[in-house]
This record gives C-alpha cells, structure tokens and sequence, in this order.
C-alpha cells in the first residue's frame, strides 16, 4: 500500500525528520489561505512514479500564477491517474541533492539501505553510483552502517530506519534528499507499506492510501500489480518467481517497469488481461 507523498511527509514529521513547509489544497479557494511565503512549489499528487517529467511539478512566484497553476494541474491525467489534491510548499535554497532509501530485501532476508550522492528525476539511471548496505533486522541500523554517509544525512537516515520498521514499510524513500539552508530537509516521500500489516496501523488515513486506475482494474481481475520505472516488463506465476526475476535483472543492469503476478494461473485470457494491463501501464515496455 503506497502513501501519497504528503501523508508520507506527515510519518516523517512524526519522528522528526524535517520536511518543507507545505499544505494540501483540493480547491482553488484554499490558495488564498496559505501563508507560505512565495516562490511556492505545486506538487501534484499521485501515487504513480514520473509526475516531474510529465509536468505534474511547477513553480510559482505570484497568486495569479498559482490559481493558473492550480487550474493546469487539477485534474491533469498522469500515467492513468487523475490530479485530485496539489501538494504547496516553499521553495529551497538548494545547496546538494541525496538519495536515501531502505527497502526489505526478500532474496537476502535482510533490509537494504541505499544512499547516493546524487538525487533527483533521474536516479534510476545511476545504479552504479548507488551505496548498499544490509542491515541485519534482529541487530538493526548501528553506527558503522552510516560511515559511509555524509554527516549531514546520517541523523536522518536512522530516524528513516525507525519509520521503516515501525510502520512495516516494504519501502521508504527520499528523493531527494537535499541540503538547504544548511540542514537535510526530506523534500519528497515514498512509503509503500506491507498490506499484510495494515491491520496494525489504523492511524494511517486510508483516504491516503488509494489505488491508482490500474491497480484498480488489476485487483478487479485477480493480478498483483506493480508500477515500476525501468523498461523491461514481468509477468509471472507467484510472488517469489516475481521478485526473483526483477533480482535477476537487477543483477545484469536491467530495470522493472511492470510487473504482474498471475496468482498460479496459466488461463490464457488471465495472461491476455495481464498483457493488456502492461501495455496500459508502460507502452514502451
């Protein structure tokens, strides 16, 4: 279950991880109440990957460039879902931009902690230049596993870890990671938490935690779906053969853009449906 970026913000604020200055707005009325000092930061929210580059991020300098914004954004179809919220935040004085994340790690039954000192759209095509390290659950995030991190970060990433694994997070994510004003600020989130763990967060809005179109229409035919943002596309038969083969791809360079889990079918029209979903999904697949 992923979080939209501002609900991912406010698990972050909760253990004290700094993130901008920022409020929800779903009609153009509510601008006139923020007090944020402009520029301002238009965020669409969504919870599919790519919103930058499909122009669901703008910046504005004045209110009449806002209530434009706001009418570009609102409603705006992004990789099949619709803008309905528009996240407003300050701008930052950038000085550096990181990457940090930790991720469970199912093929090493471990956690994954991942740092870059380069963050921003286009992460994912810098694999190489992505620091890992595992983290053993029973001992957890220690000392030496942050030596590699700029000073700066490491507070963060340990009060990233606890959200992690308080929260039983498959995923949590900031990027980026930046240095403004000098201190780190989260200015963005992605929290995807185990479905199997829900019923131990009832604190969690589940007005946040929406599916997209596709998800949607895949829960609808009995497929596990997941939007990724490589080029190669998966469909398998069991979740394990499923992640074994993004590992495996991982392992010579590749990178998932979608993958389906049939559930143990081989029913052709099962497999036609999964097809169809991809190139909904990802056309370039």
């Amino acid at each position: 279950m992923k979080l939209m970026e501002h609900a991912g913000k406010e698990m972050f604020k909760k253990y004290g991880i700094p993130v901008p200055e920022g409020r929800v707005v779903e009609r153009k009325e509510e601008l006139g109440a923020i007090t944020i000092p402009f520029p301002w930061v238009m965020k669409s929210q969504v919870l599919v990957g790519g919103r930058g580059k499909a122009g669901g991020i703008k910046f504005a300098s004045t209110m009449e460039e806002a209530e434009k914004i706001f009418d570009t954004l609102m409603g705006m179809e992004i990789r099949g879902e619709r803008v309905k919220r528009i996240l407003v935040e300050e701008k930052l004085d950038i000085e550096k931009e990181y990457y940090l994340s930790f991720f469970l790690d199912r093929s090493s039954r471990q956690y994954l902690m991942m740092f870059s000192y380069e963050g921003g759209v286009d992460i994912e095509s810098m694999a190489e230049k992505i620091l890992k390290t595992h983290v053993n659950p029973l001992a957890g995030l220690q000392a030496y596993h942050l030596r590699r991190l700029p000073k700066e970060v490491r507070d963060i990433a340990q009060r990233l870890f606890h959200v992690f694994v308080d929260n039983d997070c498959e995923l949590v994510e900031i990027n980026p990671l930046v240095i403004a004003g000098g201190r780190a600020v989260a200015a963005d989130s992605k929290v995807l938490i185990d479905n199997n763990a829900l019923y131990r967060h009832p604190e969690i809005p589940r007005e946040d935690t929406e599916l997209t179109a596709l998800e949607r229409e895949a829960r609808e035919k009995g497929i596990a779906f997941v939007q990724l943002d490589g080029t190669i596309g998966v469909i398998a038969n069991g979740a394990g053969l499923t992640m074994a083969t993004l590992d495996a791809l991982n392992e010579f360079g590749g990178r998932g853009g979608v993958f389906l889990d049939l559930g143990g079918t081989d029913d052709p029209a099962r497999v036609r449906e999964a097809f169809e979903l991809m190139i909904k999904a990802h056309p370039k697949v």
